[in-house]
């Protein structure tokens, strides 16, 4: 009875992640007026997967400390200039005005460190972000994709919620302390995982390395507060 259970679960779960990925292929990539980026030192690039799109699609601003983003496909932006080593923290506050308004369903935003390589199709990092319907996810690029903490985004109490159509906002803090790496959303910590889960073969090549922004695509949002600190 128990091996039965656990069978239905699994191809319930496995169905699940199925159509979450069709659903996400699906769902056209939008045009965007006045695309590009607009931010001095600021950089972008488009995942492997949107092998059609170009970071010109999408638009992120910049204009007194607040970035103004309107993504087609997802991407990721960096400032080379933002490199961290040792022990740090990188935060940012993202408010999405307006929660699903140009998507089907919930899509993440959030902060990435440990880049490396950005330029390249062998990029590496690791992002912390959170979902408007009050889930977040952690998860690396090194270079391919991998889970941390389990394949499906995990919930908690402190990630805000919103109905469709309503402003939501998020504090999203990813820090590396002592051999652990920990994501924090609104002041609590929602997740918590040792080096030796995230760096090694097939993951990132390093903790230390740039720190950004990871924006999923069709998402409209504006970060402030973006920032490294020992």
């Amino acid at each position: 009875m128990r091996r039965a259970l656990a069978t239905t679960f699994a191809v319930a779960a496995a169905f699940s992640l199925t159509l979450s990925a069709q659903m996400q292929m699906n769902e056209a990539l939008r045009k965007v007026e006045g695309a590009g980026i607009h931010a001095a030192g600021w950089k972008g690039k488009v995942y492997a997967t949107e092998k059609t799109a170009k970071i010109e699609d999408s638009k992120f601003d910049l204009s007194g400390g607040v970035f103004t983003v309107a993504t087609s496909p997802a991407a990721i932006y960096w400032n080379p200039a933002n490199t961290a080593s040792g022990d740090y923290t990188v935060s940012a506050t993202f408010n999405e005005p307006a929660f699903m308004s140009s998507n089907d369903h919930p899509h993440p935003y959030g902060v990435f460190i440990g880049g490396n390589k950005l330029d390249t199709d062998a990029a590496t990092l690791l992002y912390c972000a959170a979902y408007g319907n009050g889930t977040y996810i952690l998860r690396g690029f090194g270079p391919a994709p991998f889970q941390v903490g389990g394949r499906r985004p995990g919930t908690n109490a402190a990630v805000k919620k919103a109905d469709k159509g309503q402003p939501v906002s998020q504090e999203i803090a990813l820090s590396v302390k002592g051999g652990k790496v920990s994501c924090s959303i609104n002041g609590t910590e929602v997740v918590s995982v040792d080096k030796a889960e995230v760096v090694g073969a097939g993951k990132l090549d390093s903790l230390d390395g740039v720190a950004g922004l990871r924006v999923a695509h069709n998402v409209d949002v504006k970060v402030s507060n973006f920032k490294v600190t020992k």
